[in-house]
């Protein structure tokens, strides 16, 4: 259940590909959260804390840059227990790993607004290539990009112990990202 916000927390906020330049995230408009599945029923959570760094050029796509910064210990999924759990060492280990990134050098357009950004997820010092799915529309100076990831919670070393099973906490989980970002200077 960690994992899946971690998961995210990397791949899913740098996708914000916009007109040209550097673009604004919005955090107050924006949304970054994980879904999972503990003891047969699903879940969702956010990350309270996080950052994107956005460079995007519609014209060179491929040269375009993103970077997506979370604080593991901001994760909040409205249930007492699992938040008191997720920062703990047997799952984002917050203590020895407070932040996931995702940074990916580069996007794919993939037919009408959809885009794929190929990047490098970190969740507990475990880092993994991601090909990070998203849609994005542009409309002046404003942009919004939406996707989903699917990830492995335990890839990246989340859930230790009893946890590594999948038997409570299910191991596939998901990264959601919606954001909105400005142009720079727009």
């Amino acid at each position: 259940m960690l994992l899946f916000r971690i998961a995210l927390l990397s791949a899913i906020t740098f996708a914000t590909p916009a007109l040209a330049a550097n673009w604004t995230v919005q955090a107050d408009k924006s949304h970054l959260g994980f879904s999972g599945t503990q003891t047969g029923a699903p879940f969702k959570g956010s990350f309270g804390k996080w950052t994107v760094e956005i460079g995007f050029d519609p014209a060179r796509p491929e040269a375009g840059h993103a970077k997506v910064t979370i604080d593991l210990a901001s994760t909040r999924t409205g249930d007492t227990q699992r938040d008191t759990a997720l920062p703990q060492a047997d799952w984002f280990d917050v203590k020895h790993f407070p932040q996931a990134t995702f940074e990916a050098a580069g996007f794919t357009p993939k037919g009408g607004d959809a885009y794929e950004a190929a990047g490098r997820l970190t969740i507990r010092g475990v880092a993994k290539d991601v090909v990070l799915p998203f849609t994005l529309a542009i409309a002046g100076d404003s942009a919004t990009a939406k996707g989903h990831l699917n990830l492995v919670r335990t890839a990246f070393g989340v859930g230790q112990g009893p946890w590594t099973s999948g038997e409570w906490v299910a191991l596939e989980v998901g990264v959601d990202f919606d954001l909105v970002a400005m142009k720079a200077g727009g």
